[in-house]
């Protein structure tokens, strides 16, 4: 974008708590960049980043979070639970004039601005037209798969992207850690990649990887936008066959192969020229 960077220190004291000190902006817009993994020690120390550049003469405030956490407890599921994405996005409308994520979880919510309800236009970018220069790299024989129901509708803008045929999987899940996966028919393909947006257990991962081995596929390969991964869950999803394992760097993990920046910085300029 060609704009200045300026570190936020953070000191934590002893007793757990933190503090943060910004430089003064020298304008009155500004970005604050934050990927959500492991969120709940970030949300506070945002809300502390937010107060001290008002305090130093921001007027507008955007919060790039690649990563946007809480977004899949969009409804209590069992009595007793929180309706965790509509608290988080409360406090992060309350904080910021608006909020720019990637390929957030919202199968079941319409748009992110009903998430984040910021006087500014959220935004939530995909990741496809970057998933896709990397998809474009494997063999001709490639078919791309998502694991489940949700997945259709950026499988199906992969597949127009990259000429690529695609198959969509039904998934049922019984546990955090217990997924069942099933494939249709996928043709004569020898390689596979699985495109999935988030990947924490990577249980559905390794469950569709066991499927596609069964079916024969001699290389599968997997791409995930956010890439979670729980301890253990690289070791059970390469277990399962999958050879290639690849993420946007939405989360800093040794995966990432798939820059996002450009994307990123494509939203924030062109929200810049509809202003001026």
């Amino acid at each position: 974008m060609g704009a200045r960077l300026k570190p936020i220190r953070l000191k934590r004291f002893p007793d757990g708590e933190s503090l943060l000190t910004i430089r003064p902006p020298t304008a009155k817009d500004v970005v604050v960049i934050e990927s959500l993994d492991h969120p709940d020690e970030k949300l506070i120390q945002l809300v502390f980043a937010a107060d001290a550049l008002r305090r130093a003469g921001a007027e507008s405030l955007t919060l790039v979070a690649p990563y946007l956490a809480y977004m899949r407890q969009d409804r209590v599921f069992h009595p007793g639970e929180p309706l965790s994405q509509q608290v988080v996005g409360a406090m992060l409308a309350q904080t910021f004039d608006r909020v720019v994520t990637i390929e957030p979880h919202l199968h079941r919510t319409k748009s992110i601005q009903a998430v984040v309800p910021s006087r500014l236009m959220s935004r939530a970018l995909t990741a496809t037209p970057v998933i896709a220069r990397w998809i474009r790299k494997l063999a001709d024989d490639t078919v791309i798969v998502g694991p489940d129901e949700e997945s259709q509708p950026w499988i199906a803008e992969l597949g127009r992207l990259t000429g690529l045929p695609t198959a969509v999987g039904t998934k049922r899940r019984s546990g955090d850690r217990s997924v069942r996966v099933d494939l249709p028919d996928l043709g004569q393909h020898s390689c596979a990649v699985i495109v999935d947006d988030v990947a924490s257990s990577g249980a559905t991962i390794a469950a569709t990887a066991r499927v596609l081995k069964r079916k024969g596929m001699r290389h599968v390969a997997a791409l995930v936008v956010h890439a979670i991964f729980a301890p253990g869950a690289l070791t059970l999803v390469r277990r399962a066959g999958v050879g290639t394992i690849v993420s946007c760097d939405t989360v800093q993990h040794r995966t990432n192969r798939v820059r996002v920046a450009p994307i990123i910085a494509g939203a924030l300029n062109e929200h810049e020229h509809a202003r001026s």
